[in-house]
């Protein structure tokens, strides 16, 4: 069962408007067994042009949700989101019951805790600094679940264990939109 952390910037969160998303995004929850624990966090943002920003974040032991929209109208883009997640969700089940099927074995936890942020530079100074650190517990996948949770994430990069190899791996984006992979010698 999801339970929900609901905070708003620019915004207060009405107890109507916690409500609206709680009933929304429970919706989620015909997708889970019963005995999955997440919480899903939910950001909502309002902007000086009127318009709300929904971001929602769900992280499970085998896959992050994540979904973010904007519209002039914030119950919109609760619904919006919600109809996001509910979409990711459909093609990670059918894409992993896929797989399971064709190669006989039940689906292996795929997602990582979290992923590692870049190192960004500063024009002015000739050092780098390191703005975020993030740690990685890597899981055995194949490059193709690799490249399926990047997407689910909204990242350029993901990095895993390749199951066939044992090795770690990093799965790209490349600027023509196709997929790169790096593998490591050991």
């Amino acid at each position: 069962m999801l339970t929900y952390n609901v905070r708003g910037e620019n915004i207060e969160v009405t107890d109507a408007i916690r409500s609206y998303v709680e009933k929304r995004i429970s919706k989620l929850n015909k997708f889970f067994e019963s005995s999955v624990e997440a919480i899903a966090h939910v950001n909502l943002k309002v902007y000086q042009d009127k318009t709300a920003k929904v971001e929602v974040t769900i992280p499970l032991s085998y896959l992050t949700l994540r979904a973010e929209e904007t519209s002039p109208d914030l119950y919109a883009s609760v619904d919006l989101v919600t109809d996001k997640l509910e979409r990711q969700v459909r093609k990670y089940k059918t894409k992993i019951n896929r797989k399971s099927r064709e190669k006989g074995f039940a689906p292996i936890d795929v997602a990582p805790e979290g992923t590692p942020a870049p190192t960004s530079t500063d024009d002015n100074e000739d050092e780098l600094t390191v703005v975020r650190t993030k740690r990685v517990s890597l899981k055995p996948m194949d490059s193709q679940e690799a490249i399926l949770q990047m997407d689910m994430l909204g990242h350029n990069f993901f990095i895993f264990e390749d199951a066939d190899t044992n090795g770690t791996s990093i799965v790209y984006k490349r600027r023509d939109g196709r997929y790169g992979l790096i593998e490591t010698d050991e």
